[in-house]
C-alpha cells in the first residue's frame, strides 16, 4: 500500500438537514498522506520466532462495540499486510474482548499479561477501561497503544507503557468550542456529559472552552434511555446547539427524542458518538448531527478504504486508520529485531516516523505532539467529514 491523497478543495453538497436549520459547510473528498509513511509490509525480509504475537484489548461486544470492530479490524487489516509480505515472520494476533467495560477489562487484561508470548497491544479504545488496566499493563511492562481513549489525565499516572495514538480531549474540547461559535456561528450552546472517564473529560474542556457561548450543562448516565428531563432544560434554555460528550448508544436516543419534542438546532457529538451506528439508531432525527474527532477520515485513503473494505466489508470506521497505524508501529519494531517485551517498549519509547494518518513520536508521558482534530457531518444519511478543524 502506497501513495499520496492531495488535499483537494471542498465540495458542495448542500445540506443535509431539510428545514432544521443546519449550517451549510461542504464535505471534502480528499485528505494529505505523507509520502514516507510506514506501512506493515516492512521489506519483506522479517523474521521472528512463530509464536510471536499482537493482541487488541476492547469491545468486540457491548452498547459501544463498533467503535471497538473498526479498530480491530485496522489492526487486523495490517497483520494481514505484513504477514502476507513476511514469510518469515507470521505474526499472531489474538483478541479480548472487554465490552468496553470498566469493570469487566481487568479480567482480559489479567489474561493478556500472563501470556508470554504476548510482546504488544493496540487497546484499550475507551477512557474508563483504560483508567482501570494501566496498572495491569505497566507492572508487566507490557506496551500498548490505544487508537481511541482520549481523557487526558491517563497520562498524569506515571504510566511508562501507555502511548496514545490521537490527541486527547485537551486538545479536542477546545477545537470542538471553536467549531460551534466559528463554524456553526451557535450563539446559545448546551452541553450534556454522560458519567464516562470519557464524558466527563470532554464534557469538561468543552465547556470551559466555550466561556459565554455556553447557556447551561446537564449529565446523563451510561445506559439511559428517557432524556424528556434535559431536553426540557435545553428548551427552556432556548439552545440553538447541543454539544454531547459521550457514546452513540445514548447519543443516538437522546438526539431523537430532542428533535420529537421539536428541537431544531444542531446536535453535535465527539468521537464516541461519530460512528454509522449512531444514524442507524437515531433515524432521521440523525441529519441534525455533525461530529467532532481527533481522528482522520480512512475513507478518504484509497489505496486504505480498498483494501479495508475487502476484509471488512464495510467502510473504514471511526479509528479503524488509527488501529492500522498503531499495530504498525508495533510490527516495525518486531521486523527491526525488537522481539521482547522489554525491547519493543523501548522502539516505541523512541519512535519517530509518519504512519498513514498522522506522524508518530511520543513525548515522554506517552502523548503525541500537536495532532489534528477533524468534524464530521451527516450528509444523505452517511458521515461526511469537512476537514481540519483544530489542533
Amino acid at each position: 500500500m502506497s501513495g499520496c491523497a492531495n488535499q483537494s478543495g471542498p465540495s458542495s453538497t448542500g445540506t443535509s438537514g431539510g428545514d432544521n436549520g443546519k449550517v451549510n459547510i461542504p464535505s471534502i473528498s480528499t485528505v494529505d498522506v505523507p509520502k514516507a509513511a510506514v506501512l506493515p509490509a516492512g521489506d519483506g525480509k522479517a523474521t521472528c520466532a512463530a509464536t510471536t504475537t499482537l493482541a487488541y484489548a476492547g469491545a468486540e461486544t457491548g452498547p459501544n462495540a463498533q467503535l471497538g470492530i473498526n479498530i480491530f479490524n485496522g489492526i487486523q487489516l495490517a497483520v494481514n499486510q505484513h504477514n502476507a509480505a513476511n514469510p518469515g515472520c507470521q505474526v499472531q494476533f489474538k483478541k479480548f474482548d472487554t465490552e468496553g467495560d470498566p469493570n469487566k477489562a481487568t479480567g482480559p487484561v489479567t489474561q493478556i499479561v500472563s501470556e508470554a508470548d504476548i510482546i504488544g497491544v493496540v487497546g484499550l479504545p475507551f477512557s474508563g477501561e483504560s483508567k482501570a488496566t494501566g496498572n495491569i499493563f505497566e507492572q508487566k511492562k507490557l506496551v500498548h497503544i490505544t487508537p481511541s481513549a482520549t481523557n487526558p489525565n491517563l497520562t498524569k499516572n506515571g504510566w511508562t507503557t501507555f502511548f496514545r495514538a490521537l490527541g486527547n480531549d485537551a486538545v479536542q474540547g477546545p477545537a470542538a468550542a471553536k467549531f460551534l461559535t466559528d463554524k456553526l456561528q451557535a450563539k446559545k450552546v448546551y452541553v450534556v456529559q454522560d458519567d464516562s472517564d470519557y464524558g466527563i473529560g470532554l464534557g469538561t474542556q468543552t465547556s470551559q472552552a466555550l466561556g459565554s457561548a455556553m447557556v447551561g450543562s446537564d449529565k446523563v448516565i451510561t445506559g439511559q434511555k428517557d432524556f424528556s428531563a434535559v431536553i426540557s432544560k435545553i428548551m427552556n434554555a432556548k439552545a440553538d446547539t447541543v454539544y454531547y460528550a459521550g457514546y452513540y448508544a445514548e447519543g443516538a436516543p437522546f438526539d431523537q427524542q430532542l428533535v420529537a419534542k421539536g428541537f431544531t438546532g444542531s446536535f453535535v457529538g465527539p468521537d464516541g458518538v461519530k460512528d454509522d451506528q449512531f444514524i442507524k439508531q437515531a433515524g432521521d432525527a440523525s441529519s441534525n448531527a455533525f461530529f467532532t474527532c481527533p481522528c482522520i477520515p480512512g475513507e478518504l485513503i484509497p489505496t486504505f478504504e480498498s483494501e479495508y473494505k475487502k476484509l471488512a466489508n464495510a467502510e473504514p470506521g471511526t479509528y479503524s486508520i488509527e488501529g492500522y497505524d498503531a499495530a504498525t508501529v508495533l510490527l516495525s519494531g518486531i521486523d527491526h529485531g525488537k522481539q521482547t517485551r522489554e525491547d519493543l517498549l523501548s522502539w516505541v519509547k523512541s519512535y519517530d516516523a509518519d504512519g498513514l494518518s498522522k506522524h508518530y513520536k511520543w513525548d515522554a508521558t506517552g502523548e503525541l505532539a500537536t495532532p489534528d482534530v477533524y468534524g464530521y457531518k451527516v450528509e444523505n444519511g452517511k458521515i461526511a467529514p469537512i476537514g481540519v478543524i483544530g489542533k
